[in-house]
């Protein structure tokens, strides 16, 4: 399955509390994912809360695309990316 990185951009900021109203947003997002094949891997967020850059597997950028959509998630862009691992060379 191929692996993207998808860029988001949130103006205000990406709250998402945590407790378990956080919990249960992150979880309908992942179960969301699951219909059109598409697993979150995990994100990274910017210290300003701003930028996220998120990692998913997926069939194709358009699930991704599609999955965002009905999650009301922005998308900035979409990488097809391969693991680079430094320790693959020594």
């Amino acid at each position: 399955m191929p692996r993207y990185i998808v860029e988001r951009t949130f103006d205000s900021g990406l709250h998402i509390p945590v407790d378990e109203a956080g919990a249960a947003t992150c979880l309908g997002v992942v179960d969301g994912n699951a219909e059109e094949g598409v697993t979150w891997i995990h994100s990274y967020v910017t210290s300003d809360k701003t930028k996220t850059f998120c990692v998913y597997d997926a069939p194709d950028p358009e699930a991704v695309r599609r999955t965002a959509s009905r999650n009301a998630l922005p998308v900035d862009r979409i990488s097809e990316v391969r693991v680079l691992d430094p320790y693959f060379y020594s």
